[in-house]
């Protein structure tokens, strides 16, 4: 297979419209990256400049080493799964799966087996003779993943293809591909607006919004070490609470002011919130570390709230609240019996807590841009 590098890749539309700007991104090779954002965020462009669909304005993008900014797509040994399956309604399932074989005069002898292989890798066997109106959504999305596959490309691109797929579908094929990648072992690039998606299926996700790349790493990482407000409120569902507070001192104790209530920071966190004193933060804490107080007191403090919504969810309820100035939402055990109306106390796990600076949004805490520099 192949890794890919992107070199401050950037791509201008006419206008001076900024797509994509400056995109330092490694693939490495039998890696599974996805790329992840908010519609218009630059993603897709990112991806259809790999596989050569678009023109880099900027940069030089590299596969296994070489410079192939003015390689044909054809010449790239890529493959591509589009979102809207790209299928010839006219042809069976086998002449789709075989089409890109045959005009680059493979043998015979040798697209069958490559396509019978495919198919069963897919369990699409019993499909070979259909036409694409004869098969369900996520049939013809397996056959647009087989015909990737028949290429045996040095790299797979993924441009939302499970997006036109019900809920569950959708998490079926996530698994599919997940142990497609395992058994080829191939380099993939998957791209997506969908966090949950990216946290189950990368081993590497790339945060984008407005053409930028916003920060690389594993699930975990980016889940437990956001570095900018963005990132922390994109990955993760329910999104993380993000709640305005004051660093004071009090009594020699650097504590986070909310107004309706007061919280003592994490012992690891004081020395880098003591610069921020008389000045506003942003406090977040994740849904599920905001557990119940029982008895409406913690040693850290508590937030004090009331429920506006209860969402039972069978293994767990999302309880959303508001404090006297600010919504949160909290992910609770279903043991817990809420309506709305009711007084709460929430206890914080502090050592969770993320703090961002007011005007910039990045991370107070220290944050590595790349898991990986």
């Amino acid at each position: 297979m192949a890794k890919v590098e992107l070199k401050k890749i950037g791509k201008v539309y006419e206008g001076n419209v900024r797509a994509v700007e400056e995109a330092n991104i490694t693939i490495n090779d039998k890696e599974f990256v996805v790329f992840v954002g908010p519609s218009g965020c630059g993603k897709s462009t990112t991806l259809r400049m790999v596989a050569g669909l678009e023109d880099i304005s900027e940069g030089e993008l590299l596969i296994d080493g070489k410079i192939v900014n003015d390689v044909p797509p054809k010449d790239r040994d890529i493959a591509m799964v589009f979102q809207n399956y790209a299928l010839y309604p006219h042809m069976t399932v086998y002449d789709n799966m075989a089409f890109g074989l045959k005009i680059r005069k493979i043998p015979k002898a040798e697209i069958d087996t490559r396509v019978r292989e495919a198919a069963r890798i897919l369990d699409i066997e019993k499909l070979l003779d259909r036409r694409p109106k004869q098969l369900s959504g996520g049939q013809r999305q397996r056959v647009a993943v087989g015909r990737a596959i028949v290429r045996n490309p040095k790299v797979f691109l993924f441009d939302e293809p499970l997006s036109n797929l019900d809920a569950k579908l959708r998490v079926q094929m996530r698994a599919e591909i997940i142990e497609l990648h395992d058994r080829l072992q191939a380099t993939m690039i998957y791209v997506t607006h969908d966090q949950v998606e990216a946290m189950t299926m990368g081993d590497k996700i790339v945060v984008m919004r407005d053409g930028k790349v916003q920060q690389i790493g594993s699930p975990l990482y980016l889940y437990n070490h956001p570095i900018n407000k963005f990132v922390a409120g994109f990955i993760g569902s329910p999104p993380m609470n993000f709640l305005t507070a004051k660093v004071i001192e009090e009594g020699g104790q650097v504590m986070l002011d909310e107004g309706g209530f007061k919280l003592k920071p994490a012992a690891e966190h004081l020395a880098l919130l003591k610069p921020y004193v008389g000045k506003e933060v942003s406090f977040g804490i994740r849904p599920e570390d905001i557990p119940v107080s029982e008895g409406g007191s913690a040693p850290n403090g508590v937030i004090k709230a009331k429920v506006t919504v209860v969402e039972p969810l069978g293994a767990e309820i999302h309880l959303y609240a508001s404090t006297s100035t600010q919504p949160l939402v909290a992910k609770i055990p279903p043991h817990h019996l809420y309506k709305s109306g009711d007084a709460i106390a929430f206890a914080p796990v502090m050592e969770k807590a993320r703090y961002f600076d007011r005007e910039t949004e990045l991370s107070i805490l220290p944050v590595k841009f790349d898991e990986q520099a």
